[in-house]
């Protein structure tokens, strides 16, 4: 098999776009293959092209490195087509979280579920399905990787709207979790452990988990009680961010509320409507969530810039990045398919039986044996219920909010805000929506417009 053509749109991604350099010069598959870079700001995309070549020498890899402002310059030849943009994400995010607070929502990280799901798809969707035109053109065969929040809204888009096309979504939260599971439990990940879980993307929960034949359930419940106790314990409630705040003890709860473990807390928690303040008589034991921060969000992107300035001006030897980064679950997957590894994931993609009691074109997150002929989900069984309508209900968001988007449809959106699990008043839905819109009209584009 030839060397791979990997396309990254948004080079600049600070979560991707270094990992991913990592990982195609230390890959025995892969660094003999092309990395295409594409951002269309010019000045980060030359930051991380220098950074590229700077990783390329300094390991003598064979890697050959294309960098441009123009997607349709490089897609011609691509194997595979990772999408990992965002326009203006902090600062839009936080217009989102601080106008949906004022109508009684309150989102941690805003960017999947409730107003700041629908309005980040609206922002990014666009983009998505331009993009999607010009690799139908220019490189058809290749397998398209979206890694861009809302996952699952767009991940439906593009199987939806463009059937033709080989494609399949990911996010990185659950990418560590057999490995999470096997150090919490003191146990090996190996072919002895189990660990099946299920939902949609950052809706997802632990329904069996064993090794050996034995329960790790207990165990992993035992974990947040105890790492609750201590986060009640701590006077100064000092937490990593809004998303991290008072994790464990949702856990717990939502545990004893459901039978069973959420496996992304810091984000199921926002999909949930008891975290958002509405108790009355004063009994709720965990506080509401706290709001996305932009300042911390802009003081992370600052640094990270800076440290690649460092490497690029020579201030921090190149050899430290050989140590401060590893595998990008992209460019790992990629790996797998292209190896031809036998390797497994969790992966977002069509049911296809997996989950026994929803449809077969439900696009779940599930563990999945990945090659070249794509993901092939592990069988899982029924998902409880009470857990499988509150994911019926979020696909049926993300179903509406996709159609919507790409039809431009005012009312089709205005269902979908309705429909999201998070809005509660027809009336200050509307208003929510149409101060939202306003807000944003320069990025989602005039034909919102009232």
């Amino acid at each position: 098999m030839s060397s791979p053509k990997i396309v990254v749109l948004g080079a600049g991604s600070l979560f991707f776009g270094r990992k991913a350099i990592w990982q195609m010069v230390h890959s025995e598959h892969l660094q003999n293959g092309t990395l295409a870079l594409v951002d269309i700001d010019e000045t980060r995309l030359n930051k991380m092209a220098d950074l590229a070549k700077k990783v390329i020498a300094h390991n003598n890899s064979p890697l050959k490195l294309e960098a441009s402002t123009n997607r349709r310059d490089v897609l011609k030849g691509a194997d595979f087509v990772i999408m990992s943009f965002a326009f203006n994400n902090a600062m839009n995010r936080g217009i989102d979280c601080d106008v949906s607070a004022k109508y009684g929502i309150r989102m941690c990280s805003g960017d999947t579920i409730g107003p700041g799901g629908i309005m980040r798809t609206m922002r990014e969707f666009p983009v998505i399905l331009d993009a999607a035109k010009d690799i139908e053109d220019l490189c058809p065969e290749a397998w398209v990787i979206n890694y861009i929040n809302p996952t699952s809204v767009h991940g439906i888009g593009l199987r939806r709207f463009f059937p033709k096309l080989k494609t399949f979504a990911l996010c990185d939260a659950q990418y560590n979790l057999r490995n999470s599971v096997a150090k919490a439990c003191n146990v090996t990940n190996d072919e002895k452990l189990t660990v099946h879980t299920a939902g949609v993307n950052h809706f997802t929960w632990m329904l069996k988990a064993d090794y050996d034949g034995k329960d790790l359930i207990p165990q992993l419940v035992k974990e947040k009680q105890d790492l609750a106790e201590d986060e009640a314990a701590k006077k100064d409630k000092v937490y990593s961010g809004s998303k991290g705040a008072f994790n464990h003890a949702i856990g717990v709860q939502l545990y004893e509320t459901f039978g069973y473990l959420p496996t992304v807390i810091g984000h199921t928690k926002e999909y949930v409507r008891f975290y958002q303040g509405h108790g009355i008589t004063g009994t709720d034991t965990i506080p509401s969530l706290q709001l996305f921060s932009v300042p911390d969000r802009l003081k992370w992107t600052s640094d990270v810039w800076q440290r690649v300035d460092d490497y690029n001006s020579g201030k921090v030897e190149i050899a430290e990045f050989d140590t401060e980064f590893g595998p990008d679950p992209a460019t790992d997957m990629i790996e797998a398919m292209w190896g031809n590894m036998g390797k497994s994931f969790f992966i977002n993609t069509d049911n296809n039986g997996a989950v026994t009691n929803m449809s077969d074109d439900a696009f779940l997150e599930l563990y999945c044996d990945l090659s070249m002929e794509g993901p092939k989900p592990h069988k899982v069984g029924p998902m409880p219920r009470g857990i499988r309508g509150m994911c019926e209900l979020v696909l049926d968001t993300h179903e509406l909010t996709a159609q919507a988007v790409r039809d431009k449809d005012r009312n089709l959106l205005r269902r979908a805000f309705l429909t999201d699990p998070l809005t509660s008043s027809i009336g200050d839905t509307e208003l929510l929506m149409d101060e939202l819109i306003e807000k944003e009209l320069d990025v989602v584009g005039e034909h919102w417009k009232r």
